[in-house]
């Protein structure tokens, strides 16, 4: 009972579970991941994240901003790249690959900046994700003449 009493006094601790780490949770970690690797997470990387998750797994606005905040989480607990690209590989066709290499390319341009830490980065996903060099320099072309355009 004085066990009972004590625990009254003391903080709980709230700890929210790590999402699955299933195709949606580990693109949409990647996602942030590429927005963050420049050190620098601006709103328009969070709102073209928000997009792409809305689109891509037909979502309306606030399941996919909460679909990115669990995303968030798991980018921030799982430090291995090739780990959440695994999971993606292994669970998605090729074309939806290719797709999410457009995305990343997206994300990275998002904020109207390309660093080199972005470019290591992508490059080191196309690889984990099986599409080619030049197929991914075409993605990263489109992506970059459609922020052009915006």
């Amino acid at each position: 009972m004085f066990d009972r009493i004590l625990s009254l006094f003391q903080p709980q601790a709230h700890v929210t579970p790590l999402p699955q780490a299933d195709a949606q949770h580990a693109l949409g970690a990647l996602l942030v991941r590429a927005a963050k690797v420049d050190k620098a997470y601006l709103f328009e990387e969070i709102e073209h994240i928000d997009e792409l998750l809305e689109h891509r797994y037909q979502l309306n606005p606030v399941q996919a901003a909460k679909l990115r905040a669990e995303c968030e989480k798991l980018e921030l607990m799982m430090p291995d790249t090739a780990e959440l690209a695994a999971v993606l590989h292994d669970a998605i066709s090729y074309e939806e690959r290719e797709q999410t290499v457009l995305a990343l390319w997206e994300v990275v341009f998002a904020d109207g900046v390309e660093v080199p830490a972005e470019d290591a980065l992508l490059h080191q996903l196309e690889s984990l994700l099986g599409v080619s060099a030049a197929r991914s320099k075409e993605l990263h072309d489109l992506a970059m003449s459609a922020n052009d355009r915006e």
